[in-house]
């Protein structure tokens, strides 16, 4: 399931949720999607990450999850 219907799908849960209860099944469907929501957003922002550069003051450029001392 791609982001776009990952997202349509928990808000349609959560506006059926405001109008009435939702069945256990419902409720396990939308921690699920949740919990995929989340590993997407951390997958994302931890690509990102990897992908920046630190320019040293000196001029060199290293990678920012290298560990510096």
């Amino acid at each position: 399931m791609d982001i776009e219907q990952l997202i349509k799908r928990i808000n349609e849960l959560y506006k059926k949720q405001k109008e009435c209860e939702l069945s256990c099944e419902e409720k396990d469907e939308q921690a699920s999607l949740r919990k995929q929501y989340l590993l997407g957003i951390r997958e994302q922002m931890k690509a990102q990450l990897d992908n920046i550069d630190i320019k040293e003051p000196d001029g060199t450029i290293h990678p920012l999850n290298e560990k510096t001392h």
